[in-house]
Order: structure tokens, then sequence, then C-alpha cells
């Protein structure tokens, strides 16, 4: 009996999500990869690994405040007010920023022109796929204040 699949299983949000940063891992991977065959280097100096440096730190905080926030997420009463916490302030998807700030940075460190345009690639297309699915699942989950909060923050 332990075998039985649910046929009405609703899709978890943390599972859309472990999908998206999975994504977005192979894009890096698959990015990593091209440049070791292609090695091409777009930047010559050091102002661009400054700036690489800067946006790993910036992705790594993003990340670790946004986790941080969803800890501390008080579920009793559920308002607009109840998601505009934290990161969640600026952005629905901080963590989802947080990867990207820290694949195009370190594309940017090592000098690396396919895992700079495929953290791109990965940010659009892990936002277009996974992120509206994670989005819907949380309006119905939470109604009209995840709505209303959706529409106050646009990022």
């Amino acid at each position: 009996m332990e075998n039985i699949v649910k046929i009405n299983q609703k899709p978890s949000v943390h599972k859309i999500l472990a999908h998206s940063y999975a994504t977005h891992f192979l894009f890096f991977l698959a990015g990593v990869s091209l440049d070791l065959i292609f090695n091409l280097k777009l930047f010559k100096g050091s102002l661009v690994a400054i700036w690489g440096f800067v946006f790993l730190a910036m992705g790594t905080f993003l990340i670790i405040w946004a986790q941080k926030t969803s800890r501390n997420l008080k579920k009793e009463i559920i308002t607009r007010e109840t998601f505009i916490h934290g990161p969640y302030k600026y952005t629905r998807s901080p963590t989802h920023w947080g990867l990207f700030l820290i694949s195009l940075g370190f594309g940017m460190v090592i000098n690396a022109f396919f895992v700079m345009i495929f953290s791109l690639i990965a940010f659009i297309f892990t936002k277009a796929t996974f992120l509206n699915k994670e989005e819907k699942i949380l309006a119905l989950k939470y109604g009209a204040p995840y709505v209303e909060y959706k529409k106050s923050v646009k990022l």
C-alpha cells in the first residue's frame, strides 16, 4: 500500500523552486563547460573582476537575507504586509536574483563569456518557467493578500 501514488497531489512551491535552482545550476555547468572548451575572454584588466566580486557578495547576501526572512514569516493572519519583509519589499524572488548575481559575478571574476551568457539565459528561462508556476500556487494558497502584494512588488 505504501507504493500508491497520490493522483490529486498539489504541486509544491518548494519542489518548483528546487527544480528552478537545479535548472539554474545546469545552465551554469553548461556555461563553465563551454568556457573550458572555447575559452573566450571578453575583458582586459581587473575592473570587471572587481565588479564580479561585488556581484558575488551581493548575491550571497541577498540569498541569506531572503532565507532568514522567509523562515521568520508569520502565517497566523495573512495580509499583504505579511509578504513585505526583508528583500521581499523589493522583489518577489530574491533568491532567484541572488543566484543570478552569483553566477554572473563568478563569470565576471574568471572572465568567462559563456558563464555570463548562460547566467542571463538561466535567469530568464527559470523566471518564465518556474517562478510563474510558483506565483500561481502562492496566489491560490494565500488569495487576495498575495495578489495585492504581487501588484505592489513588480520584480
